[in-house]
């Protein structure tokens, strides 16, 4: 059997076209810290995990092009000997846990011989250090097994430098929808040989100290709603006031800047429920109140946060959206079966219950059902002008930027649509408006104190 972490064009090709199409499932592809990835070294990436399959797939996104990336998963998915099959030549190995069966534990000591090995021929694993995914946005308890792994790597290497545990905070717009953003940053590397010493005279000290490590670093790099008993207030109030927090540090309002700063508010939150914790009961009522109070306006805290739309840049807006309506309806068309057959596929026929594994199998049926429609629809159209082949290649390289054109159109269409509201609301002077913003107002004094 050739070795896991061998590169054969056949998973090179699929890896491409999986890259490929995970890249164009989001509107927007951002990468921080790229440079932090050594080259020629043992690696360990450790991400948090968040969202099934694409976790993993958004760390394959930023490694190296010729670097082997092997994972560890739950080994219940490994049962189907097909699925198992399938499982290696995509590079995943089976972590055996205690709900697998205590018979099996055993097994992972194989598994861990072959993690070494991975590690002793430079190439790399990628390890979930929170073992379980939690679709809540805060970090939970780090499990031992990728330590055991590292420090057992290191002991080839001593106290000279050797692994590296890479962390890797992931933040998604949507873990349930596409074409959101997602946001990939790379932190520093750990040196686990900075342990090392310590490991030989003390492991179960050694292998915390590095696990608050790695701990910190993630917690810098995400999203970390550390709270037990108000995440949904938390929650609510990291997208409320992503504004003030910018003209509060002073930087521009981008994808990027504004998960910046609702890291910043996170941070504020969960220093105020240690320091005041009344404070944080009465933002909780508060943040109840705004958001039922937006739901029944129909808008967003961006509504509140933005001044008033002016009359002359709505026009011009609707004209735009009038004249480029062609090419909302022939994308909508084109792609309506590619893009709306894997919900369809997962909600009615699959009957998937579990909403943090809606993106990774709606992706994962995506990579099917993109190129088979656009296929047919091509032959279907080849059929009526056989003759003109060059316009065949074109209808067929056109098919998905016309559909990203009209996601992007409908999401333009959307937000015209609410700032006509917004627009209409503030004539009529509506009493509910003024409460939300008394309410926003209150929010922000709380949280910038």
């Amino acid at each position: 059997m050739s070795k896991i972490y061998e590169f054969p064009l056949s998973f090179n090709l699929l890896r491409r076209y999986v890259l490929f199409m995970f890249k164009s499932y989001y509107s927007d592809f951002i990468v921080i810290g790229k440079e932090n990835i050594p080259e020629n070294a043992p690696l360990i990436f450790a991400p948090n995990h968040v969202n099934a399959l694409m976790d993993a797939i958004a760390v394959h996104a930023i490694v190296p092009r010729n670097l082997p990336l092997i994972f560890l998963a739950r080994a219940d998915i490994f049962r189907n000997q097909t699925a198992a099959k399938f499982l290696r030549f995509t590079k995943i190995l089976p972590a055996f846990r205690m709900r697998d069966g205590i018979e099996n534990l055993g097994n992972n000591a194989d598994i861990f011989d072959q993690c070494i090995e991975i590690l002793h021929n430079n190439a790399a694993l990628g390890i979930m250090p929170e073992g379980n995914q939690e679709i809540e946005r805060k970090l939970q308890t780090l499990v031992k097994g990728i330590f055991r792994i590292a420090f057992a790597a290191q002991q080839k290497f001593g106290t000279e430098p050797g692994v590296k545990i890479i962390p890797v905070g992931l933040d998604y717009g949507s873990i349930f929808k596409s074409q959101k953003h997602i946001i990939i940053t790379v932190g520093k590397a750990i040196e686990v040989s900075e342990y090392q010493n310590l490991y030989l005279e003390n492991q179960v000290k050694a292998t915390n100290e590095l696990r608050e490590k790695l701990r910190n670093d993630l917690s810098d790099i995400t999203l970390n709603l550390a709270t037990d008993s108000f995440y949904e207030c938390f929650e609510n109030v990291v997208g409320t006031i992503q504004k003030p927090i910018l003209e509060n540090l002073k930087i521009t309002d981008t994808i990027y800047n504004r998960f910046v700063a609702r890291q910043n508010v996170a941070e504020r939150l969960v220093a105020l429920e240690k320091k005041l914790p009344l404070e944080i009961v009465k933002l909780n009522d508060l943040s109840f109140e705004y958001q039922k109070l937006l739901s029944h306006l129909i808008l967003n805290s961006k509504s509140i946060e933005n001044a008033k739309p002016k009359k002359s840049i709505l026009g011009l807006e609707l004209l735009m959206l009038l004249l480029t309506v062609p090419i909302f309806v022939s994308g909508f068309i084109f792609n309506f079966a590619p893009f709306f057959s894997p919900v369809y596929i997962r909600e009615y026929i699959m009957k998937t219950k579990y909403n943090g594994f809606f993106s990774s199998l709606q992706f994962g049926l995506s990579l099917l059902t993109f190129p088979f429609f656009y296929f047919i629809q091509t032959l279907l159209f080849a059929a009526f002008v056989s003759s003109l082949w060059w316009a065949v290649l074109l209808f067929f390289v056109a098919q998905y930027p016309l559909g990203k054109l009209a996601l992007s159109w409908y999401k333009k269409a959307i937000k015209w649509l609410a700032s006509i509201r917004l627009l209409n609301l503030s004539k009529e002077k509506t009493i509910q408006l003024k409460e939300a913003k008394v309410l926003y107002n209150q929010i922000v004094d709380i949280v910038m104190k």
